[in-house]
């Protein structure tokens, strides 16, 4: 009873302080019997408190150190110059396990073993996880109080994504085997404890990726490294590794490919296959790629299926979804977008087909690859070797009384020619076009051989696209350093400059410190009308279409994307590079 008493006191004690350093009164505000039950059961206080109450983990965290006379500090920083003697000093797993972030450390006369370690941690009432890593290090810890997110983080990078289980694999190695060279071996994983290890260090790149938003994953063999990138808001971004990753490059990338199905014996031709993931009760499909290179076989993974195909997705001004809407409704015609890769023209298709998307209407695409999964569309894949090409398949499609058709691209006129009949017959279709500009796709129809009469008879608009990265809300910051003769040179509205966003140069937690979070497309909406469809039959120019496309409302997508701008999205610079000046 008097031990129940005094850890009761204790929890009363640490209650109060924690409370004094959030600035709230932790009984009105919280569950404390599940604080309660945390605290004796041996679990982090500080780790429920940030998960489940509201409060500025910077000023909550300085308070806290002052109250328990602890250094404080916002920003740790790792010497990284002595990273060996860091890293060897506490093994990885204990580091991550106790969340516990070397920083410093003062060496002996040898100046190999340290004779004192600085630490930072954040949470100063879990005795037991300082303990161990002090029993681990063999020496006095300097604690250091820092935010949880900055520790975190700061773990990963020192350490490297998996870095926690990466000592026990390569433990189980056998360094005098013939297998130490990796170059020459064949990616099959035999031990079983060490493909455990192994699965969990890919899972963990797949669980990071996720977090941080990524599109693309990069498994890339260097000469001496195995590098990772994710492609994050369209840049790509350096994953830290744990330090020899390159001795488990075949080992990694073999279970990738037992993953997407494909042969891990066969290292000389590229290969293309699919994972499905599920993580945290989100289907996550994933497109793999293999590409032979001289120092390995490389992996580019696209991550799919993280959101829903809405209308309301691609973001829109009012005035051009009325328009895309009015276009929707017409029960036949072609719509094309066009653009680069990447741009996000198949997301901008598959939402326009969702909309459509009912038990009345029979919706089949024909794709190269089927990328994303329409529930009720009938799905094709163009399979060149048994002569399923889009044009042969088009043919196929329109045998089986679809109401609508998606063509992944028209790339020759057997495909154009095909897709403009089923249009005059009474097939609404979509597809998409490589060119620059939503005008433009006429040029390129013309220069595949379409007639221009069966052009303007059969397409209702030309959408075109770019993707922009948007600012980041948390850290944006007002105005920006540009002339007037910029803004003029670019086509900005000289009069809305004080109505200008710019990215922060050193970005905040939430953005990872780039400025930008996440994306946003930019768009041109160029429609056929009767006056066009004229100016086509006759032949009429580029600079005769658009000028009468500006007749009929038509905006261009630098135009549309400074009203981005001005809204606080994005930042002229994105803008500017992204799109041309028409």
């Amino acid at each position: 009873m008097a031990e129940q008493a005094t850890i009761e006191k204790g929890f009363e004690r640490v209650l109060g302080l924690i409370g004094e350093a959030a600035g709230i009164d932790l009984r009105r505000t919280v569950d404390v019997d599940a604080l309660r039950e945390q605290f004796f059961t041996g679990g982090s206080l500080i780790d429920w408190i940030l998960d489940h109450v509201v409060v500025a983990e910077r000023d909550f965290g300085a308070n806290l150190a002052e109250k328990l006379h602890l250094i404080w500090q916002e920003d740790p920083l790792v010497d990284t110059a002595n990273a060996d003697i860091l890293k060897s000093a506490c093994p990885p797993n204990i580091a991550i396990k106790h969340r516990a972030l070397l920083l410093r450390a003062e060496l002996g006369e040898d100046s190999k073993r340290p004779t004192m370690l600085e630490v930072a941690h954040y949470d100063p009432f879990s005795t037991i996880d300082r303990q161990l890593v002090r029993r681990a290090a063999g020496c006095p810890i300097k604690w250091i109080l820092s935010p949880r997110r900055k520790v975190l983080a700061g773990l990963q990078n020192f350490y490297g994504v998996g870095g926690d289980i990466f000592d026990d694999l390569l433990a189980n190695r056998d360094w005098d085997s013939e297998d130490y060279n990796f170059a020459e071996q064949i990616n099959v994983i035999d031990d079983e404890d060490e493909e455990a290890s192994v699965v969990k260090f890919v899972n963990q790149i797949f669980n990071e990726s996720l977090k941080q938003r990524a599109t693309d994953i990069h498994i890339e063999p260097m000469r001496n490294d195995l590098r990772v990138r994710y492609r994050v808001d369209g840049v790509l971004r350096r994953v830290p590794v744990p330090d020899n990753i390159v001795a488990l490059q075949s080992s990694v990338i073999a279970r990738v490919k037992l993953m997407a199905g494909l042969d891990i014996a066969e290292k000389r031709k590229p290969q293309d296959g699919r994972i499905a993931l599920q993580v945290g009760g989100l289907p996550i499909d994933t497109r793999v790629a293999t590409i032979p290179s001289i120092e390995g076989e490389s992996i580019s993974l696209r991550l799919l299926g993280q959101e829903k195909f809405t209308i309301d997705r691609l973001d829109m001004f009012a005035d051009m979804r009325k328009q895309i809407d009015e276009i929707l409704s017409r029960p036949n015609g072609i719509v094309l977008v066009t653009g680069p890769t990447g741009c996000g023209k198949s997301t901008s298709l598959f939402c326009f087909l969702s909309a459509l998307n009912s038990e009345d209407t029979k919706i089949v695409t024909i794709e190269d690859p089927v990328e994303n999964r329409l529930e009720g569309a009938v799905q094709i894949a163009v399979k060149p070797e048994i002569n399923l090409t889009f044009a042969s398949g088009l043919r196929s499609i329109l045998r089986g009384d679809p109401n609508v058709i998606m063509v992944g691209e028209i790339r020759d006129v057997e495909t154009a020619e095909i897709a403009v009949q089923a249009a005059l017959t009474g097939h609404l279709v979509f597809s998409t076009l490589h060119t620059n500009d939503s005008v433009g796709g006429i040029t390129r129809l013309v220069d595949m051989g379409v007639e221009p009469f069966l052009i303007a008879a059969s397409v209702r608009a030309f959408i075109a696209q770019r993707l922009v990265r948007r600012l980041c809300l948390e850290c944006r910051v007002p105005g920006g350093d540009y002339s007037e003769e910029f803004l003029r040179k670019v086509g900005f509205p000289v009069r809305e400059a004080g109505r200008i966003y710019s990215a922060n140069p050193h970005g905040c937690d939430s953005c990872g410190h780039t400025g930008y979070r996440g994306r946003t497309a930019v768009y041109e909406l160029f429609r056929i009308t009767e006056k066009v469809q004229e100016l086509i039959v006759n032949g009429a120019s580029k600079q005769d279409l658009q000028r009468q496309g500006m007749l009929d409302g038509f905006i261009n997508m630098r135009d549309y994307g400074w009203r981005r701008v001005i809204e606080g999205t994005t930042t002229i610079e994105e803008v500017v590079s992204s799109t041309e000046l028409s």
